[in-house]
């Protein structure tokens, strides 16, 4: 474990994406014991899945660097009946307060997934109020993009999970749990180059 050069963690709801806090909320220490390690792509306090984090700044500037374009996966829930032309808005991009996004890869799902896992707290429920399921990429980064995007479109998003960072996939990580990822995944290589 000394020699790995990324961790896959998969961060619980409610759990800050750093490793202290002077606020007592829940951060990474609290399950992890990873000294040296940097998180390399951060999610907001409300949103799960996964992160990754190495002790390779190289390595974290080509995860984190917008100009890398690496695509970014999400599972998100969306409040309404998503309509083709919201969808539509989504793939070719939002005007948001501080300016385009690049276009998304946008599909509506059948359902919830069957492997994932339930939220506590569970989210809200009305019950004259349908949610829908959407898998969403991106190759971007801004400060809780995807939320700003679905709500632009008017589809306010209820949970966000991400699920894949480029070739690295949560792959039934459960939350708060982890896995090495040796010697390398195919995207990378531990001194950041493309492979």
């Amino acid at each position: 474990m000394k020699h790995a050069s990324l961790i896959a963690f998969n961060k619980p709801w409610g759990m800050l994406s750093q490793f202290s806090d002077t606020e007592g909320r829940p951060v990474l220490a609290d399950v992890l014991s990873l000294p040296g390690y940097r998180v390399a792509g951060r999610l907001d306090r409300d949103s799960e899945g996964l992160l990754l984090l190495t002790r390779d700044g190289r390595l974290q500037a080509r995860i984190t660097e917008p100009r890398h374009k690496l695509p970014k996966t999400y599972l998100v829930q969306v409040e309404g009946v998503p309509r083709a032309e919201q969808l539509e808005r989504l793939r070719k991009g939002v005007k948001l307060k501080d300016g385009m996004t690049r276009p998304a890869s946008v599909r509506l799902l059948a359902g919830k997934p069957g492997w994932l896992w339930p939220r506590n707290p569970p989210v809200r429920f009305r019950k004259r109020v349908p949610t829908h399921w959407l898998e969403l990429t991106l190759t971007e980064g801004r400060n809780r993009q995807v939320r700003r995007m679905t709500a632009a479109v008017g589809l306010p998003t209820l949970r966000l999970i991400r699920t894949r960072i480029g070739a690295v996939a949560l792959d039934g990580l459960a939350p708060g749990q982890w896995r090495a990822l040796e010697p390398d995944v195919p995207w990378m290589g531990v001194d950041g180059q493309t492979r």
